[in-house]
């Protein structure tokens, strides 16, 4: 397998680990929260980001998604008032509805 399939296959693999994270993020807002998340602030950010950003972005929501999760699976674990519920740069582009 080329060096570009498996870089393919391990996007596509976070992708789905961050859809799973995430379910309520359309995919074309999840692509431009990876393009944001890398550092891809203007308005060519999905279309300049390569696939290794793209999948380094991927793991760094997956890590900050997954802590989340885990802090919401044991709420105990965080002490009152010191909880974040979205901590990610990428909030621009939720809509009022959450997506």
């Amino acid at each position: 397998m080329r060096p570009t399939e498996q870089l393919h296959i391990q996007l596509l693999e976070a992708l789905s680990q961050l859809t799973k994270l995430r379910p309520e993020w359309r995919l074309g807002q999840t692509v431009a929260n990876l393009a944001t998340t890398a550092g891809r602030m203007d308005a060519g950010g999905v279309w300049d980001l390569e696939d290794e950003e793209a999948l380094l972005a991927a793991r760094t929501l997956i890590a900050q998604y997954s802590q989340i999760e885990s802090n919401v699976a044991a709420p105990d674990a965080v002490p009152y008032g010191n909880r974040q519920t979205d901590p990610a740069p990428h909030t621009a582009f939720a809509g009022g509805d959450g997506r």
